[in-house]
Order: C-alpha cells, then sequence, then structure tokens
C-alpha cells in the first residue's frame, strides 16, 4: 500500500511547510517508504511563468478591458488605467516573468537587472511605481541593489491583476481566507471549489505531476506501505492495494484547495484511494465536526454526507499516534474491518455506504458512530494511554526530513523594508520544532485545551541539529526557523552551545515568550551562537493586563528580555492584541502608550496589532462555563437560517460588546507603522492624538518605560557577583582575543573596545588559554579543564568577575 501526503496551495513561497517534513520522518520510521514535495510551490510556478501569464492573460483580457470601462464609467479613471496598462504590456510581463523568479530565487543575470531597473519597456505596476516613489522622496535615485524588492512587488502586482480580473479569492498566501475564517456552512464554502485559479491553473498541476512523479519515483514495494509525503511525490495504482492520501491544512485559507485536492483523487481514482485530512485549521475548526450525536442538527447531517464525498478521515492534533492505531487496525486500510473495529485514537472516519457497499451487522459495528442517510460517520477515540505513551516516546525523535525539497525554486522576497519582517520571507528557511507545545499553556486567550498548545515535549537536542546541521549542508540552506509555539530556554540554550561547537554554521530564530530567564548574559551568549531574531507575545502592555490574561510574566521581565535581546543585536518583533472581553478604552490607551516607549527607546524591531478572538478551546472560554470569567459574555450562533446549530468551522465566537472595540484597529495601526518607520516626531506625540474620538489621557508614565531600563542595567551590574566556583561551568567567554597593545591588553565586545592592564590573574588566563577554552565553541573536553582551572584558583574567579560584561557572561 503507498500514502501521499499533500500540503494542498496556498501557504507561503520562501520555504516548505514543516508538516510533510514530520510527516515524512514518521512514516519512515514505521517502515514505510515516503517522499515528499510540495504543490504550493508548483501552482505558483504554473501561474508565474512565460506560459502560466500568456494563459492568464488569454484567459482574463476580455473581462479585464470590461472592468476597466465600468470603472471608468463610475470615474475611477485610476484603477481603469491600471487594469488597461496590463493587457497593454502583457507581453513584457510574459517576457520577464522568468527574470523576475530568478531574481527572487537568487538567480538571473547580473547585468539584466540594469535593464529591468532603467529600460521603459520594462513592466511595471502600481506597487512597483509606488517603491520607486519612495526612493525618489527619500531623496535618493534607484540602483540595482533595489532590483530584488522591484520584482518582489513585480509579483504582488501581477497578484493584484488576478484578484481584480480573474479569481477575487486569489492571494499569494492563505487561498480565500477570508471565506473559510466566515463561512460557517460547508455547502457555502463548497460553491468556491471551481475558482478560476484552481480549475484553469491549480487542477493541471495535479493533472501533470501526481502520476508522473508517482510512475517514476515511487515503484510498489513488496512489502510495508508506500508512503508520499507532501504534495508532490506519490503514484497511484488504480488496480493495486489501496493508496492512502493525507492533505494537511495548516490555516482557514487552504481548506478550499484541499478540499479540490481531495476532488481530485476521489473523481481520478474512486475506491483506490483513502483520503484523510489533518492539520492546524482541521484540529482547530473541524474538531466536532459531523458529530451527529451530540449536534442534532440538520447541518450536522449534512456537513457528514457532504464531507464524506470527499474524504475518509479526519486525523486530530500530531497524527502519530492515530495513524500508527490506524495502520494497526487495518494495515490495507480495508473498510469492512475498519467499520466492524473500535474507534481509532484521534481520528474521525467516513464510509459511503451506497459507495462502499457497506453491509451493517448488529453488534459489530463501531463503538461510537453515527449512521444517517447513507453515510456512517465513526467518532474518534480522544483517550488512550498506550497511544498517549507511544506518541510521547516517538515525538521527541522525530527529525524533519527535507530530502526531496528542492529549496533553490523557493522565492526569497523582499517586500518591506524592516528588517523584522523580512525574516518571514527573505530566506528559504529549514523550518524545524525545538518542542511541540508551550512550555506555559495557560494563557487566558490561548487554545490551551488543544495539543498543539498544552501537548508540551521537547525534542531530541543532539539528533535535532545533526539532522538540521545535514539538511543544510545537502540543500546549501544555513537558516533555521523554529517554529514552536515559544522555544524554551533551557532547550535554546543547549542547541545554541551545539551550534557554537560546529563553528556556528546554522543562523536561526523563533518565538518565545518575553519573561525573567532572557537575562543580558543568555542574550549574548544566544546571539554568539547564531541566534538572530525573536517574536512574542507581548498582547498586553500593561502589568493589569497581563494578570488578567494570565500571560505568566510581568511588564518589567518584558522590558528586561527586550532590551538584552537588542543589546545582543538580535532582532525583536512583539504581538499585540486589543478588544479582549474585559478591555475598556483606558486599558487599551495604557497598552498603546506603552508600547510607543518600547519603540522610542528602541526595544523593537516591529511589532502587529490582532483584535481578539475568542475561541471554544481558550481558557478562557472553559472558566466562562465554569462558572468564572463573569465580564465575558459568549454568544453562540442564532438558531436561525441556514447555520442553525452549525458546527463546521465553529470554533471562533462573538461575545457582547466585541463591536465596540472596531473604531480603535485603524488608529492603533496607523500609530503603530509610524513608530516602526522611526518618524521621532510621531513617536514623540501623544497617543491620544491617533483617534478621531474621544479617548482618555493614558495613565502609564510617560517614562515608565526609561525608568525600568535604569533598574534593568544596576541590576546587571550586579551579576558579577554570580561568578562563583560553585558555578564556574556557567562561565563563557564571548569577547574577541585580548591583544597585547603596550602595556595593556584590547579586545572587541559587542562592537566597543575593552582593555585591561598587563601584569595581572588576567594575563596569565590569556596567556594559559583558559580565558579562549571559556568559548562556546571550545570542544566538551577542552572546556571542561578550563572550567576546573578556574574553580581551583581564587584569584581566576576574581579576575573573571572584571570581565563581566565585558565579554564574559554567567548563564543561570
Amino acid at each position: 500500500m503507498k500514502v501521499i501526503t499533500i500540503i494542498p496551495p496556498v501557504i507561503q513561497l520562501n520555504s516548505p511547510y514543516p508538516s510533510g517534513a514530520y510527516l515524512t520522518s514518521f512514516f519512515k520510521s514505521e517502515g514505510h517508504e515516503a517522499s515528499q514535495a510540495d504543490f504550493n510551490l508548483e501552482l505558483f510556478y504554473e501561474i508565474f511563468s512565460r506560459n502560466g501569464l500568456k494563459r492568464l492573460f488569454d484567459l482574463s483580457e476580455v473581462n479585464a478591458l470590461s472592468l476597466a470601462d465600468k470603472a471608468e464609467k463610475k470615474g475611477d479613471d485610476n484603477t481603469a488605467f491600471n487594469i488597461r496598462r496590463y493587457v497593454s504590456t502583457k507581453s513584457n510581463w510574459i517576457n520577464w516573468i522568468d527574470f523576475i523568479t530568478a531574481v527572487l530565487t537568487g538567480g538571473g543575470a547580473r547585468e539584466k537587472e540594469h535593464q529591468f531597473l532603467y529600460s521603459p519597456f520594462a513592466p511595471r505596476g502600481q506597487r512597483m511605481e509606488n517603491f520607486l516613489s519612495s526612493l525618489a522622496d527619500s531623496g535618493r535615485e534607484p540602483t540595482v541593489d533595489d532590483v530584488r524588492f522591484l520584482c518582489s512587488y513585480a509579483i504582488a502586482d501581477l497578484a493584484d491583476y488576478i484578484t481584480a480580473v480573474f479569481d477575487s479569492e486569489f492571494s499569494l498566501v492563505r487561498y480565500a481566507e477570508s471565506l473559510a475564517v466566515d463561512e460557517r456552512s460547508f455547502a457555502e464554502l463548497t460553491k468556491s471549489l471551481d475558482s478560476p485559479v484552481l480549475k484553469e491553473f491549480y487542477e493541471p498541476v495535479l493533472e501533470r505531476l501526481v502520476p508522473r512523479l508517482v510512475d517514476n519515483e515511487a515503484g510498489v514495494s513488496g512489502r510495508g506501505t508506500r508512503v508520499v509525503d507532501a504534495v508532490s511525490h506519490g503514484t497511484i495504482d488504480s488496480h493495486d492495494v489501496k493508496t492512502m492520501i493525507c492533505i494537511s491544512v495548516p490555516f482557514a485559507g487552504t481548506f478550499i484547495p484541499a478540499l479540490f485536492t481531495a476532488r481530485y483523487f476521489k473523481k481520478r481514482w474512486g475506491k483506490s484511494v483513502f483520503v484523510c485530512i489533518g492539520g492546524g485549521f482541521v484540529n482547530t475548526e473541524l474538531r466536532d465536526v459531523c458529530d451527529i450525536k451530540n449536534n442534532s442538527s440538520d447541518n450536522a447531517l449534512r456537513d457528514a454526507k457532504e464531507l464524506s464525498q470527499y474524504i475518509d478521515a479526519i486525523s486530530y492534533d500530531r497524527g502519530y499516534g492515530s495513524y500508527h492505531a490506524l495502520f494497526k487496525c487495518a494495515p490495507d486500510l480495508d473498510c469492512d474491518v475498519l467499520l466492524k473495529s473500535n474507534s481509532i485514537y484521534k481520528m474521525r472516519l467516513f464510509f459511503n455506504d451506497a459507495d462502499d457497499g457497506i453491509e451493517k451487522d448488529d453488534g459489530t459495528t463501531m463503538r461510537d458512530c453515527d449512521s444517517a442517510d447513507g453515510v456512517t460517520v465513526q467518532h474518534p477515540l480522544w483517550n488512550s494511554p498506550e497511544l498517549e505513551k507511544y506518541e510521547a516516546e516517538i515525538t521527541p525523535h522525530i527529525i524533519p526530513d527535507y530530502s526531496d525539497i528542492d529549496f533553490s525554486k523557493y522565492l526569497r522576497m523582499c517586500d518591506d523594508k524592516n528588517a523584522m519582517h523580512r525574516l518571514w520571507t527573505d530566506g528559504a528557511w529549514i523550518k524545524a520544532y525545538l518542542a511541540h507545545g508551550c512550555y506555559w499553556h495557560r494563557c487566558a486567550f490561548c487554545d490551551t485545551n488543544l495539543d498543539y498548545v498544552c501537548g508540551y515535549k521537547t525534542v531530541d537536542i543532539e539528533k535535532l541539529y545533526d539532522g538540521l546541521l545535514k539538511t543544510a549542508k545537502e540543500k546549501n540552506v544555513f537558516g533555521i526557523h523554529f517554529v514552536d509555539e515559544a522555544m524554551p530556554p533551557a532547550v535554546l540554550k543547549k542547541f545554541a552551545l551545539k551550534n557554537a561547537r560546529e563553528k556556528n554554521p546554522l543562523y536561526f530564530w523563533g518565538n518565545i515568550r518575553f519573561e525573567k530567564t532572557f537575562t543580558k548574559d543568555l542574550a549574548a551568549f544566544l546571539s554568539y551562537c547564531g541566534l538572530g531574531g525573536v517574536s512574542a507575545g507581548l498582547e498586553v502592555a500593561t502589568g493589569s493586563g497581563l494578570k488578567y490574561i494570565n500571560k505568566g510574566t510581568d511588564i518589567n521581565s518584558i522590558i528586561n528580555a527586550c532590551a538584552a535581546f537588542k543589546e545582543a543585536g538580535i532582532l525583536v518583533h512583539a504581538y499585540m492584541i486589543y478588544g479582549f472581553w474585559y478591555d475598556t478604552a483606558q486599558s487599551i490607551i495604557d497598552s498603546m502608550e506603552t508600547l510607543r516607549q518600547f519603540f522610542a527607546c528602541g526595544l523593537l524591531d516591529s511589532s502587529f496589532w490582532h483584535k481578539f478572538v475568542l475561541t471554544r478551546n481558550s481558557t478562557v472560554y472553559s472558566e466562562w462555563k465554569n462558572g468564572r470569567q463573569n465580564d465575558l459574555v459568549p454568544l453562540e450562533p442564532e438558531s436561525e437560517g441556514s447555520v442553525k446549530n452549525s458546527i463546521f468551522a465553529n470554533n471562533n465566537l462573538h461575545f457582547k460588546g466585541e463591536e465596540s472595540f472596531e473604531k480603535f484597529g485603524r488608529p492603533l495601526e496607523a500609530a503603530l507603522d509610524a513608530w516602526m518607520q522611526g518618524d521621532q516626531n510621531l513617536l514623540s506625540q501623544k497617543v491620544q492624538k491617533w483617534f478621531n474620538f474621544k479617548v482618555p489621557e493614558p495613565t502609564v508614565a510617560r517614562d515608565f518605560v526609561e525608568k525600568q531600563l535604569a533598574l534593568y542595567e544596576h541590576e546587571n551590574e550586579k551579576r558579577a557577583a554570580l561568578i562563583k566556583a560553585e558555578n564556574a561551568e556557567n562561565l563563557f567567554w564571548l569577547g574577541g582575543t585580548p591583544v597585547r597593545c603596550k602595556n595593556e591588553f584590547r579586545w572587541i565586545y559587542l562592537m566597543q573596545e575593552e582593555a585591561f592592564p598587563a601584569g595581572s590573574a588576567l594575563e596569565r588566563l590569556v596567556k594559559s588559554g583558559i580565558l579562549a577554552s571559556l568559548s562556546p565553541q571550545t570542544p566538551k573536553d577542552e572546556r571542561k579543564k578550563a572550567v576546573e582551572s578556574v574553580r581551583k584558583d581564587e584569584a581566576s574567579l576574581k579576575a573573571l568577575k572584571s570581565l563581566h560584561g565585558r565579554g564574559l557572561v554567567v548563564l543561570d
């Protein structure tokens, strides 16, 4: 039997999504053949290529010109001009598109960049022109160094054209996200399945690649299960044993393409395929879908019948336990065996009685199932000590397998000058986990009842590092993006030290929690060992707000952590949230004022405001159901019309009073954009000035952050006292090599020159090599000897104390 795991469009263009790499590794560990590919990227090139654009303009030109005429009649001359310009210059776009994508993948001809920048015959769109105008406004002419920006905006301009005249739901990332989020009716969603981009461009990708890749690479093994992971590899042999298709749905916007993919396999191969979906969107939005017994409604029955036409199963959470249980129960995925079995761990099964010809046998059917209108739904077994133990044992050892991914095809987009924002798109990052779940998992607003948050498990750092370094060398990609909910400081420190001992080949970044653990010393150590950026949830920049949401940290610790990272040259991004159930205008303004001070003091590189969304799987909702959180009043969907008791995509809930916060969105975003641009005049402006309606003055003192930073510096001066014999193993030398200069030694640390007099105990540490041996990259045995020497010599310990903050750090 064969298994194909698929990640459908549209997710991101610079890196492969990690779920395929992890499932590939898992299936191989189970003894199956496995490989992976990325149809998301294949769809991009199906459109953004010479042949793709030629077909796009052939399909869209008539409608484009018609829309331009309509815009002109309405007085919208700018829209009319831009649409007609695309059509008029279509040959330019077609001729240049391969060059544009080559530049964004690190190739292209440098000489042609001059032509693309200066030639009046190169294509231009409104985003490209806005970028060039911004350069002129800043007082400089464009250079070839700006071409990658220009190419990024060229792709965005073409995407705008597609959205405007060909497919209104198209986006470069997260296809049809608004539709998937807003609609609670499955029937409404399926109306978008035959959208132009999916029908005209994605279906040809499936037709061309799936059979060919399977025929060329998959071969049927005489034993074990054939597993093809992540979208572009896999063969189907319709007259052979059943093939399993695993489709990952990480975001709302990927659900419609996932259904399109599932329908393609079902229509072409029918009962010879077993289609299963899983992923982030599935875990949050489809957790109770089709639970007819517990949701006695026509919609539950309708959703069950609809979904059974596309898929055979839904796998929840990590999937390792459910797939293991599935294959153990029915190695050949025999429907009759599955129908008569007990429920599968964290897997919901669908049986279309009419199609499969399943005969019910009283007393032998499933333990937990519903049958109605020709469809049988077997519900998951949510708890299993045996399988939970199995997942706990294997999860730390599963290392992502990117062996089938061609990283050279991914685009390094640079559509934002902000250095932190660039990390997300400018680089073909290898994505991985330092830990699964969140080590805190108590924030009130978060989906803390779901495994991706509460199922905390660290990984085998030695094995992970070795696997990532091997991938980096094979793929010539040395950037790692850790996609954890929050990288645990202790685990992050181990990874960083391992990287240093390998001479720092990897550069890495990811999500953390702002907390007191991230001292100035630890931040410097992590930066020295390859950490380049962190993102974290600040959410509420007030002490009382952090307590309300049970953030598990305080505002002073957050300020200190940000200061430590920035001093160490690490980029910092903060996620902000407004419109909580307890929020008032005062609490929002206070949070905004503190955020302003963060930027004014240089503690953040970027940030983003999100509006709070109440979810069924959050801590606060659970507390409300248990009679707590009296300030929260959830509003269940009204029992009327087509959404009566709907259970599809029903994780998000409205709550009383949330509409009153809508008006804060634009002013918050406008102010934040100005602050990120570093406009000092606007940074010093009172926050009330950003609103066109009356808001209270902040109760936060305008020098609050500055005062905390003074305390932070004072506390750091005391850390030298931590240097003692018993914790000498926590000492690390990060400074440059001390160089003799007349009567003193000098070196560089954090871009500053440091010095100490010759003829002291420090000189002995330098000449003996002990100081150098305290560096993170020193091999374990050599470093151990240096630590023992320091531990036994009080004079050396005293000398090292004088170096703290000047190149020497002590980790807690």
